[in-house]
């Protein structure tokens, strides 16, 4: 009875995320018009886990759509649960609670599953907030664990809200996946020496894409 209901889940979520992406695609048409793809051709076969420096909160929706038709789940701050409307939406759109002050092994362990055993690939953003350029280890653990590849990826456009309703224009562009050997240790240097390679992409592909953008984070001072 209980995989019956697990099953009928799982395929309501599949519903709604499909239904939920042809809503999101709609709303950014309008608002800001076409966006520009830079490098589908190196997307693998299979899930992988999508990973960019983290810009703009509306990033995962654009993401989200650039990697259509595969599925993703999502790390979404704990806070963003508190309001019932807004945890169904995300419960529902395949995204998972996260501490990011106190994260529990639940933060890896559900990636890893539903890496391993669902459709889902993952969005994450290694520096874990648009605030900090610090890579952390999550990501190069969860690819170490799930076997899933790392691509980079880059937004480039708006960062400030009202800009996407002047129309901007908005280009992402993929790099090439990063595949984690199973018997690298995840001790500080290999997390230091994984940063520079992940950065390193993302600079590539900004350059790739304008080479005279430089992205300045509107809010400093905050810390979400």
């Amino acid at each position: 009875m209980w995989d019956n209901k697990a099953l009928l889940l799982g395929r309501m979520n599949k519903m709604f995320y499909s239904f939920i992406r042809y809503v999101a695609a709609g709303i950014v048409w309008l608002i800001n018009g076409r966006y520009k793809l830079l490098g589908t051709d190196k997307l693998p076969e299979g899930n992988y886990i999508l990973v960019g420096p983290h810009r703009t909160w509306w990033e995962p929706v654009f993401f989200a759509l650039a990697g259509w038709p595969h599925k993703f789940s999502f790390m979404a701050k704990k806070e963003l649960f508190k309001n019932p409307i807004l945890r169904w939406i995300l419960v529902h759109a395949n995204a998972f609670s996260v501490d990011r002050d106190h994260p529990g092994p639940s933060a890896i362990k559900t990636p890893v599953k539903n890496l391993k055993k669902t459709d889902l690939s993952l969005i994450m953003f290694p520096s874990g907030s648009r605030h900090s350029e610090e890579m952390k280890g999550g990501a190069l653990m969860i690819a170490k664990l799930s076997g899933a590849p790392l691509v980079p990826i880059v937004y480039q456009g708006p960062v400030k809200f009202s800009g996407l309703f002047k129309r901007k224009n908005v280009t992402m562009a993929f790099g090439d996946p990063i595949y984690i050997d199973k018997r690298i240790k995840v001790n500080e240097e290999n997390t230091a020496e994984f940063g520079d390679t992940l950065q390193a992409a993302f600079d590539k592909l900004d350059d790739e894409i304008n080479p005279d953008w430089v992205y300045v984070d509107p809010n400093p001072k905050n810390k979400d």
